[in-house]
């Protein structure tokens, strides 16, 4: 055949509109709104040759303003080794897939297995799978775990300092799968450990998620949480900067059941948004209750070393509906992408990175309380993200910084702005942040 990919007949379409007992194709989009169906003409640029092609990507590329940024909100500007994108665009990682065939996929299963081993060193948790979809989906799925994990309890527990978009999707996913989610009101910036055991007292609760970091930039102290919520018979879950991790208690030191949380500050460019990775640790006794799949090690015939599906959740494929998760392919690129970072950073490099962030997140908090235009909205410990008041316009701020060049920090409610600074941001850049935002 000439053409590779031939597009449906009429005669198709016909019988699979039949076969759904539907009319037309306009009645099996009936119940989308109209105004947002595209009725034009698409505006596509007739053939092009190979070299006229390039150009017009890199005009389109032109118009994106690469800006310095000091926002963060779960999205870290962080420093992306030069080395990654060369190791991960290889073909053999490219286009890899589910490894469903060990004898000829060991490449792509021992970096997942490597992946899974680092991040289960991060988190302190004896398990982790491979892999999520961001950080958002992956606390989603820490819900489910928790749920399918009690007897007869339906109800999760979250802390209203949890990130805004994540709690956003974790609501999202709980009312379309009859999870009872009740979010617990913060309390000078940080979790309310007495309103959570208010609420553990129904006796009904699943389970918490409670975060570290929050989404003010707070290191919240989580004392007495997991012993409340295991003598409630529920499980705690702590939803985590895993590049925080490094120098911050894990949740397994916070005896925490599940770990989760988003790993696209493990060196992941912003990309307009991703694709980023999510991911999962918990608890030996929880592992058949994760989505998604584990990959492990063991021996062949020989007595060599080799790597397997350890597990793979095969309800995702046959009980549909029914299943605990429907996760079941993973972001495998991305866990190279986090497994080659980590594998360069080491130890050493992850403290580095946070020591470098916290020292320029500590200076620009100080010359913003010292301008006095500023000032502090918490009395609590932060490392790389903080949250300060003001009574300056930030969105006309913002606009003038976004003149300059730079992203500034996000606009909350009640005069409250977060700042976000990393190892990428020099003193002179923070200098120049300063004096743009104090203009008059």
């Amino acid at each position: 055949m000439s053409n590779r990919y031939m597009p449906h007949t009429e005669e198709d379409i016909r019988r699979m509109l039949d076969k759904i007992g539907v009319a037309s194709l306009d009645d099996l989009y009936s119940d989308v709104p109209s105004e947002v169906i595209f009725k034009e003409e698409y505006d596509l640029p007739s053939a092009m040759s190979e070299i006229e092609l390039r150009r017009h990507f890199q005009e389109l590329a032109d118009k994106n303003d690469l800006l310095t940024v000091f926002a963060g909100g779960g999205v870290y500007d962080h420093y992306s080794p030069s080395v990654i994108p060369h190791l991960l665009e290889r073909s053999e990682f490219y286009t890899a897939y589910t490894p469903y065939q060990p004898e000829i996929s060991q490449g792509t299963l021992q970096y997942i297995f490597e992946y899974q081993s680092m991040i289960s060193e991060l988190t302190g948790m004896e398990s982790t799978n491979a892999s999520m979809y961001d950080g958002a989906t992956a606390t989603a799925e820490a819900m489910f775990m928790m749920v399918a994990s009690a007897k007869k309890k339906n109800r999760v527990v979250a802390s209203a300092t949890v990130s805004d978009r994540v709690l956003a999707v974790v609501k999202t996913y709980a009312k379309f799968h009859g999870v009872d989610l009740t979010v617990v009101p913060e309390k000078d910036g940080v979790s309310d450990l007495d309103a959570i055991k208010k609420e553990l007292e129904a006796g009904d609760v699943a389970g918490v998620i409670v975060p570290c970091p929050n989404k003010y930039g707070i290191i919240e102290d989580f004392t007495g949480f997991a012993d409340a919520v295991h003598a409630a018979k529920g499980l705690l879950t702590i939803n985590a900067d895993p590049s925080a991790l490094a120098v911050l208690k894990t949740p397994a030191e916070w005896d925490a059941d599940i770990a989760c949380g988003d790993g696209q500050s493990l060196g992941m460019p912003m990309q307009f948004g991703g694709p980023y990775l999510g991911y999962i640790s918990c608890r030996s006794s929880l592992l058949r209750k994760m989505p998604g799949r584990v990959v492990g090690a063991t021996v062949d015939a020989s007595g060599k070393r080799c790597y397997v599906l350890t597990l793979q959740a095969r309800e995702q494929h046959i009980r549909r509906e029914k299943a605990t998760s429907n996760i079941c392919s993973n972001q495998s690129l991305m866990a190279l992408y986090a497994t080659i970072y980590l594998a360069l950073m080491g130890k050493k490099g992850l403290v580095e990175v946070n020591k470098l962030s916290c020292d320029g997140a500590h200076y620009l908090y100080n010359k913003l309380i010292a301008s006095g235009k500023f000032t502090p909205a918490f009395e609590k410990p932060f490392l790389k993200e903080f949250t300060v008041k003001t009574s300056l316009d930030m969105n006309k701020v913002n606009r003038r910084l976004l003149e300059n060049g730079i992203m500034g920090p996000i606009v909350l409610k009640n005069g409250l702005v977060e700042f976000a600074v990393t190892e990428k941001r020099t003193r002179e850049e923070i200098d120049k942040l300063v004096t743009l935002m104090l203009e008059d």
